[in-house]
């Protein structure tokens, strides 16, 4: 078996591993809390217990030694969302069946978990027993599994996406190799940590590597600043939160110096709008680099650090990664052309092992032969470049024989002076098939652009078979914890 976290054994023991607002851990002290708790979790499933864990994942320090500790013992861990609601919760809890939930002293857990045996997670184990590092029992092998972590469930109910350790190894060190990221690399985030991009990417990563994480708690322009002007090389964000930093830029040039110190800014989760792109650049110098993933497959691709950061794309394949574009019919699209729009399909060591008690679900979601249909539509260019065009479900509209991505009318309309957000749907057309749809949050709400001005906006920019048909003016776009649109809101508006 290979192991996850060689920095707990082999690293400096007072090197900086994790920092929550203003409580920190060493290695040290993260290996002998972790160690500790992994015992514990060990011992519940000698008694035949511990079959999974549930965590209840707040932006928390808890839950970072919670999750590892879980790892240490072999054991695989649920991530809850704290946000879930009762029926939700419950179905995850029915169907994942966890023995133990970890949670934070303190926190008032509802009545879905109270029939679970409670784990309160010590972070001061490790000023008492520093230096244990791993429970007892059977080492866990690289296809068993890490993590199950529950899909966003916006066809049905939440799907348990069954994440081997295998998965979690590859993508961090291909992550790694494109980004040149090692153990001198400090973390800056404010993400969530029930989510594979939080969790995942924002919390093992730099354990992986050696290096350290500081987690904002919650995401604020403020907070960034003092953490990359203070000594952090690296910030992750998601498109809602570099457009508040796009914002506060022109009257805040702390924030500009210290983004331009930062040695990478990367962005996930969803596509972030070219025009926030520009605006960052501008102020600062420095490029987002931009990756595509899912909970299923982990980290796919994405733009290298000693690549070219080309705005509105996620970059090439990561190191073992096989990807291609098919056709509706499954034919392979072999020609790159940056125009031709396909279904992304993937495979590699990075992926899912199946669906928790869904062998229907697991199977439909892969080809005869192996590769993982993403649901997600892309064109890529000839150099190996891939640009997402959205959710086959929501963001393709085949309009007028053309197929049309919701993506780039978007950051279209985006680069309009009177619009501050924008999502574009299709709708039914008798004569089209279907029309463009824009949903638009008004710069001046007093003054909201009208669907001529916009329609001809994105029709000078884009061509004019790409132009929205429909206008709907909103307050705000719904989004959920990530920052996504939540399109079938709008749809069923």
């Amino acid at each position: 078996m290979s192991t996850l976290f060689p920095a707990l054994t082999d690293g400096p023991p007072d090197r900086p591993a994790l920092r929550f607002g203003e409580r920190s851990l060493t290695y040290g002290e993260l290996a002998a809390a972790a160690g500790a708790l992994a015992d514990r979790i060990s011992r519940a499933g000698r008694a035949g217990g511990a079959g999974r864990v549930a965590v209840w994942a707040t932006p928390v320090m808890e839950t970072g030694v919670a999750v590892l500790a879980a790892l240490l013992a072999g054991v695989p861990a649920v991530p809850l969302n704290p946000k879930s609601g009762e029926k939700e919760l419950g179905h995850i809890l029915s169907d994942s069946a966890p023995s133990l939930v970890l949670a934070a002293p303190g926190d008032d857990l509802p009545a879905a978990l109270h029939g679970l045996e409670r784990v309160d997670v010590d972070v001061q184990a490790g000023a008492r027993e520093e230096g244990r590092v791993a429970a007892p029992g059977d080492p866990a092998g690289d296809d068993d599994p890490a993590l199950v972590v529950y899909t966003s469930g916006t066809t049905g109910p939440p799907k348990g996406a069954v994440i081997p350790r295998r998965a979690v190894a590859t993508t961090l060190d291909a992550l790694a190799d494109a980004w040149q990221w090692t153990g001198d690399d400090v973390l800056v985030h404010g993400l969530p940590l029930f989510h594979v991009h939080g969790l995942v990417l924002g919390v093992l990563g730099p354990l992986r590597r050696g290096g350290s994480v500081r987690h904002l708690g919650r995401f604020s322009t403020a907070g960034v600043t003092e953490e990359l002007g203070s000594g952090a090389t690296m910030l992750f964000g998601v498109p809602t939160m570099y457009h508040r930093i796009a914002e506060a830029l022109p009257d805040d040039p702390e924030l500009a110096k210290a983004l331009s110190r930062a040695r990478l800014l990367v962005s996930g989760s969803a596509a972030l709008p070219v025009h926030d792109h520009e605006r960052i650049t501008a102020a600062t110098g420095r490029r987002v680099l931009e990756r595509y993933g899912m909970t299923e497959t982990l980290m796919n691709t994405s733009v290298r650090a000693d690549g070219e950061p080309r705005a509105g794309t996620v970059g090439v394949p990561l190191p073992g990664v096989g990807l291609r574009l098919v056709e509706e019919d499954g034919t392979e699209i072999t020609e790159y052309d940056g125009v031709s729009v396909g279904e992304i399909q993937v495979r590699g060591p990075n992926l899912f092992t199946e669906y928790l008690n869904r062998p229907d679900a697991t199977a439909a979601a892969f080809t005869a032969d192996g590769w993982f249909r993403t649901g997600d539509v892309a064109v890529r260019y000839p150099d190996g470049y891939v640009r997402i065009v959205g959710r086959r479900a929501t963001d393709l509209i085949k309009s007028g024989g053309y197929k049309i991505g919701a993506g780039e009318i978007e950051n279209a309309l985006l680069e309009h002076p009177g619009v501050r957000e924008a999502a574009v749907t299709g709708e039914p057309d008798p004569d089209l098939g279907e029309r463009v749809v824009a949903w638009v949050v008004p710069a001046d709400p007093q003054s909201p652009p009208d669907l001529a001005e916009l329609a001809g906006h994105v029709a000078r920019r884009l061509a004019p078979h790409k132009r929205p048909r429909v206008l709907h003016h909103l307050d705000a776009l719904p989004r959920n914890d990530m920052g996504k649109i939540m399109k079938r809101a709008l749809a069923g508006d």
